[in-house]
């Protein structure tokens, strides 16, 4: 952390997440704010600072306000691991701004406790908690240790799990400011420890969701995939079947995306040449299968992810059921994070997968938005959850002008009957444009970047050493075009070889 880095920080005065103090004189009333904050929504605890003008003082630092500081946090309960960052004044050597960085998605162990009293927040103000919200939060770390992925699994070995795939998560944390850079200097037991996935050496289940080796995934640790015939099940065009953890379950999904739904060409405002697409937005695609895969049933032997691709309609379906006291109503409006599986939500949104909690819905809907479509269906039922996305395209594929207008009147809650007979009725006002050519263009779009990109962008980024032939197996494009892609990313400033062509490694620079 910079100075200009604290004083934007302090700009915005103490707030719910933001303390600041004149000096280390004021330590013990720091560290219940420091409490507090892992307590409530996490913060920043800053010493150097004059609260009353925001003028950056700074304070002299000794071996002794090393120790006080060191015996303070020690006071905190259950223990945290928190590195204390000390920033020496341009102007005044030898006196330094003290900041603390208490990150919530670090520590999930509350109700913490600062010599032996809990304490939380309320707006700029640090206050003792009471008794009866101090029990809620017992409760909730009970329940939380009785959660499928917490539970600790002597049967996981370390050698079970891609340690590959660990580093490039950690690397990519990393590189998004999620995880502390020191993280990529330890040892692979001390990383796991570090992100709650084992404890004492011992393993949780989170940990073989996210990262165990195809061969030694359990039954349930699978993605059904299919294309259909038509508009029922009655005929399989493709059907596959793939197991590992879910970021290899995430690869091949979106690889089965690539190879069944239609890529259209589409001229965006300043730029010469079109920019390809697929009908529907690549970015809500990918945020419904993260979530599917994030969010399941994974305790029983039976649950499962599903990708179901038809004519008219994708359907992504998992199993499992709403949060309890939770309906599907109040899940579509702006909400807080419901995640059912919060320790692997929280390593995936450690490794930018998955970019903002309680925001998944959202995000689908705004890509659909975006390019004119309708916005994607909910359905709760059955102890499964599905996502539909009506396809733009099924209209041209059948000469059905009127076929979008009618088809989103049906009830996607049924068989899609209603929508279909619907759809055959459509008149030629209700034809679609094919979506993606008409309405607004995606951000990403308007810099020249294509569905194809983003997902070479994608695959690069979680295996930098990938080779040129494995990517054009993976997204089934040729060889030459894959190439070209690859070229383009480059020009544009996205991506970068290091190394040689044999044994460089590809970085992502930007998207």
């Amino acid at each position: 952390m910079t100075l200009n880095d604290i004083q934007t920080l302090i700009n915005k005065d103490e707030t719910r997440e933001l303390e600041l103090k004149k000096t280390t004189g004021e330590l013990k009333d720091g560290m219940r704010s420091a409490c507090a904050f892992l307590n409530t929504a996490g913060g920043w605890l800053v010493f150097g600072i004059a609260p009353a003008t925001l003028q950056i003082i700074g304070q002299q630092v000794t071996d002794n306000t090393r120790r006080e500081i060191a015996l303070e946090l020690g006071k905190i309960e259950p223990v945290v691991s928190l590195e204390v960052e000390y920033v020496e004044l341009e102007d005044k050597p030898g006196f330094y701004v003290i900041v603390l960085h208490l990150d919530k998605s670090l520590f999930r162990e509350e109700p913490y406790v600062f010599d032996g009293r809990p304490y939380y927040r309320v707006e700029s103000t640090t206050k003792l908690m009471p008794q009866e919200m101090y029990q809620k939060l017992l409760r909730k770390k009970d329940a939380r240790r009785k959660l499928w992925e917490e539970e600790l699994n002597p049967e996981i070995m370390l050698e079970h799990l891609d340690e590959d795939a660990i580093w490039r998560l950690v690397r990519a944390g990393v590189e998004a400011g999620r995880i502390p850079e020191r993280m990529m200097h330890k040892e692979l037991t001390d990383v796991l420890k570090s992100m709650h996935l084992s404890v004492n050496g011992v393993l949780k289940n989170a940990a073989s969701a996210l990262f165990v080796k195809e061969e030694f995934a359990p039954i349930q640790f699978q993605l059904k995939m299919a294309r259909f015939a038509g508009i029922t099940k009655r005929e399989f065009i493709d059907n596959r079947l793939s197991s590992g953890n879910i970021f290899r379950l995430y690869d091949e999904g979106m690889a089965f995306f690539f190879k069944h739904l239609n890529v259209s060409g589409s001229f965006v405002t300043g730029q010469p040449e079109r920019v390809e697409v697929l009908t529907i937005p690549y970015l809500a695609l990918r945020e419904c299968l993260l979530n599917a895969l994030a969010h399941r049933i994974y305790h029983l032997p039976n649950s499962f992810v599903s990708i179901a691709i038809y004519d008219d309609r994708v359907e992504v379906e998992n199993s499992g059921v709403l949060p309890e006291d939770v309906t599907l109503e109040e899940l579509l409006q702006s909400h807080s994070s419901f995640a059912h599986n919060p320790l692997i939500a929280q390593v995936m949104y450690f490794g930018k997968y998955l970019e903002t909690w309680g925001r998944g819905i959202e995000l689908m809907q705004e890509q659909c938005n975006d390019v004119s479509m309708p916005a994607p269906s909910f359905i709760a039922e059955r102890g499964c959850f599905r996502v539909v996305f009506l396809r733009p395209d099924y209209g041209q594929q059948w000469g059905m002008k009127g076929g979008m207008k009618g088809g989103m009147k049906g009830d996607m809650k049924g068989d899609m009957k209603g929508g279909m007979k619907g759809g055959m009725k459509g008149d030629m006002k209700g034809g679609t444009t094919g979506g993606i050519t008409g309405g607004t263009t995606r951000e990403k779009h308007q810099i020249g970047l294509s569905d194809y990109d983003l997902m070479l962008l994608d695959i690069m980024e979680g295996n930098p050493h990938i080779t040129i032939t494995e990517m054009t197996n993976r997204i089934g494009l040729t060889r030459r075009n894959t190439y070209e892609h690859i070229k383009k990313l480059q020009a544009k400033g996205c991506l970068l070889r290091e190394g040689p062509d044999r044994g460089g490694v590809w970085r992502v620079l930007k998207r």
